[in-house]
């Protein structure tokens, strides 16, 4: 089935990427019991070099997964300089299990790598196991100094990576 499968960038306020968003900020209210993810995102921040936004397209054109990446430098939200916050990564339950996760983690990481970025950061919460699972198969590690709109919530767990130059 990848192979029918079309990765591709778009912009963060693409139809196609607002609806999977849509979709996922569901699951994050129901799985933290809140409002969602209301961390500020401008679609500009996903743009080359600076960033990029991705999905993933079923044979017949439908979206069925998400993420982006976007830049940082070091801030008072604790990035670091040459951080690339990872966001918004989705599968809709329906496509989960097919790799998809992966496969545009490996994109997003690439392009990160490309545009000069030294570390993948992200934030995720404690009630996304399936998330954090991913995360530590693709070798990133849990890290005590929190970072992110989120940071100072007991659920927020922060993981990066480096981004090992090519």
């Amino acid at each position: 089935m990848s192979q029918e499968i079309q990765v591709r960038p778009v912009s963060y306020d693409d139809p196609d990427a607002v609806k999977l968003n849509d979709q996922v900020q569901i699951e994050y209210q129901e799985r933290y019991e809140g409002e969602g993810d209301v961390t500020f995102l401008d679609p500009a921040m996903f743009d080359p070099p600076n960033g990029l936004y991705l999905l993933a397209y079923d044979a017949s054109g439908t979206p069925i997964a998400s993420g982006g990446w976007r830049g940082h430098e070091a801030n008072d939200e604790g990035y670091a300089d040459g951080d690339a916050e990872l966001k918004r990564m989705y599968v809709i339950p329906e496509a989960r299990g097919l790799g998809l996760a992966r496969r545009i983690l490996a994109a997003l990481e690439a392009d990160a790598r490309a545009a000069g970025r030294v570390r993948m950061a992200l934030e995720t919460g404690d009630q996304q196991p399936e998330a954090i699972a991913l995360y530590l198969s693709e070798g990133y590690t849990v890290t005590s100094a929190k970072f992110g709109h989120y940071r100072f919530h007991d659920s927020s767990r922060c993981m990066t990576k480096p981004l090992n130059p090519v």
